[in-house]
């Protein structure tokens, strides 16, 4: 029902920071619910890596606490993931995902790499 593009993956150092974007379009944007990151590195299986609903509340992986935050604009439709402190095991692909309210029907981004290395 709704179509989201990613943007903001890349190439950083270790302890550098990037800030991932997942625009929503389409004519059930007002429906959505939550929206989320995921992210799966090779050989590995996808795992949540933070979400937050349309009334503020937010979650987020162990291993991401108090080095990513998850944020939501809703007047561009747009959340965001701002990662600090990265590490080499963050390397992934992170993918976007949204959750229709009622329906809890889901969209999944096309997903963008990220790559921490020195």
């Amino acid at each position: 029902q709704v179509q989201l593009v990613e943007s903001g993956g890349g190439l950083v150092q270790p302890g550098g920071s990037l800030r991932l974007s997942c625009a929503a379009s389409g004519r059930s944007i007002f429906s959505i619910y939550a929206m989320g990151w995921y992210r799966q590195a090779p050989g590995k299986e996808r795992e949540l890596v933070a979400t937050i609903a349309s009334g503020g509340s937010t979650t987020y992986a162990d291993s991401v606490k108090g080095r990513f935050t998850i944020s939501r604009d809703n007047a561009k439709n747009t959340a965001y993931l701002q990662m600090n402190s990265l590490k080499p095991e963050d390397t992934a692909v992170y993918y976007c995902n949204a959750v229709m309210l009622v329906t809890r029907l889901t969209s999944w981004g096309q997903g963008t790499q990220v790559t921490v290395s020195s």
